[in-house]
């Protein structure tokens, strides 16, 4: 069993060493098969519908969907559902709106289609500065989950935790490049849905059915209540109050705002975008939605088993608490501990290893989306103007990943103590409030020009950031302040809709001879991303 100061003995340690052999094989493999930038940003195009959903939908079955959902509902009960339905109901969007036109438009990054008709410099510049800021939070958040995870599995000192996941994914990205972090993907995807699965079917076994589980979860609660001397009453009502909203979430701002950015973020992620790129077509692309909205749909329900599962069989278990009463390691380890209550030592050294192995492969993904902004979008179409060879570009791009491996090893060893919740939220604010507003007016308004992407797309990315820092996730919790200045938290009904209106108003103010060059590109642009005729092909091998 996982001790308070770490180390799960030799189950949890043989199932990590299978799995960082078996990556390192895939990346081996892929690294012989990786030689041109198509290979390297997007596998060659070569990915089957199939898989590919397989590796979208690991992509969204991060460390925050496994351990944090599942803790949410853990802590909150029915309210943590609030994370689940936000992410899965984004992918309808993807699917009817963005994913054929996406494949049909781009070659390796969503910057591609966001600039096809407009000029090159400004635009590509604001993606890759979007990119490389939601990248950068998403990553943080990632590293310090993986210290936190591996510190108190194996009692590893914190940086040297975040420093072996830091090396790794170097590995994964630097040599096997998008094929490799696929497929690590699809393995880690494969896993987790055995893990969960395996668990939920235990827990419903051992209750019998959904209603006798939420019947002893509300006791379990409720119990809990009146050891720390709630009245009977009361201790009734802290029981019932798992199975209804309002106990997260307490206001219907912060509500509509945080289910904005959770639900349109998923359609301006950029590393989730760069995946449309590598199948052959417009049919495979929307192939891999489907697949991946079932996967996703799929594993959110069992989260919620997994959530309520251990508010009866970890909650009440002293073995998984502290003095305090307290989950020990933390409240995210509620489906680590509920994975030992079930399986023992055993199937908790798998379910670790399979943590750790979220972990890697989203971290390789968002790594890779990085990468690639700064060398195909800022150098290759940016400073060089399209007339840089393969080779200096795939260069630039390898450094890039060296450099965001240290720059996430160092943010994640100083942001060790910070709730990083605040982070990945900003991650799907910006995404909603700059890329989602650029892509789909770029898309699909004939009126749209260079002037008011750029403005609208700035706009939406600095109020995101701007009013995420005066939330009280930062201005109180971080920063210390008494009050926060913005009282939501998350800035997305505010700054996505700001960012529509200013793409839409400079559009409609913009009689320059650039905004004409813009709004004839649309005919060509539209036939195009309907047709896929001039789409970019997959490479043979």
């Amino acid at each position: 069993m996982t001790g308070s100061g770490g180390g799960t003995g030799w189950p949890a340690l043989a199932m990590f060493g299978c799995f960082v052999l078996l990556t390192l094989a895939i990346t081996r493999w892929a690294a012989r098969r990786t030689r041109t930038a198509a290979d390297f940003y997007a596998a060659g195009g070569g990915i089957t519908g199939f898989q590919n959903g397989l590796a979208i939908a690991g992509d969204f079955m991060s460390a925050a969907s496994f351990l944090g959902i599942s803790a949410q509902i853990f802590a909150d009960g029915y309210d943590g559902l609030i994370y689940s339905i936000g992410f899965l109901v984004g992918w309808p969007i993807v699917l009817f709106l963005m994913a054929e036109r996406l494949r049909n438009l781009g070659r390796f990054t969503f910057a591609d289609v966001a600039s096809f008709r407009f000029a090159q410099t400004p635009v590509r510049t604001l993606a890759a500065m979007s990119t490389l800021l939601v990248v950068l939070f998403y990553l943080i958040a990632q590293m310090v989950g993986a210290g936190q995870l591996i510190r108190l599995l194996f009692g590893l000192p914190y940086p040297y935790a975040v420093a072996i996941v830091g090396v790794m994914m170097t590995l994964y990205v630097l040599f096997g490049g998008m094929l490799a972090t696929t497929w690590v993907q699809i393995v880690k995807a494969v896993l987790l849905l055995g893990a969960a699965s395996f668990m939920a079917t235990a827990v419903l076994w051992q209750f019998g059915s959904p209603e006798a589980l939420f019947a002893r979860a509300v006791q379990a609660k409720a119990a809990a209540a009146a050891a720390k001397g709630a009245a009977p009453a009361e201790a009734l009502a802290a029981g019932r109050a798992i199975m209804g909203p309002g106990g997260f979430i307490k206001d219907p701002v912060s509500a509509i705002s945080l289910g904005l950015a959770l639900m349109f973020g998923t359609a301006g992620l950029p590393h989730i975008l760069m995946r449309f790129f590598t199948v052959p077509d417009a049919r495979a692309a929307r192939t891999s939605v489907l697949w991946a909205t079932g996967w996703i749909g799929y594993f959110y329900l069992l989260t919620f088993v997994i959530g309520f599962g251990a508010i009866v069989l970890v909650g009440t278990d002293p073995r998984y608490l502290d003095a305090a009463g307290a989950l020990r390691g933390g409240g995210n380890m509620a489906a680590v501990h509920l994975a030992h209550a079930i399986g023992g030592d055993l199937f908790l050294g798998f379910v670790s290893a399979v943590a750790f192995a979220t972990i890697l492969a989203v971290v390789a993904g968002l790594t890779l989306s990085g990468a690639s902004a700064v060398s195909h979008d800022l150098y290759a179409s940016v400073f060089r103007r399209g007339r840089a060879d393969q080779a200096a570009e795939l260069r630039v791009s390898r450094v890039t990943v060296v450099a965001l491996a240290l720059v996430a090893i160092a943010l994640g060893i100083l942001f060790e103590k910070q709730n990083v919740a605040f982070m990945v939220s900003l991650a799907f604010a910006m995404a909603a409030s700059a890329n989602f507003p650029v892509l789909l007016l770029s898309l699909l308004w004939r009126g749209c020009t260079t002037r008011g992407v750029v403005a609208g797309g700035a706009v939406g990315l600095a109020l995101a950031l701007g009013l995420t820092i005066l939330s009280p996730a930062i201005w109180v919790t971080v920063l210390g302040h008494g009050a926060a200045i913005f009282p939501y938290g998350s800035p997305a009904l505010f700054s996505m809709p700001a960012a529509f209106a200013t793409i839409w108003l400079v559009s409609r103010l913009d009689r320059s001879g650039r905004a004409a060059v813009d709004r004839a590109g649309y005919v060509a642009q539209r036939v195009r991303s309907e047709t896929g005729i001039g789409a970019v092909k997959a490479s043979d091998h």
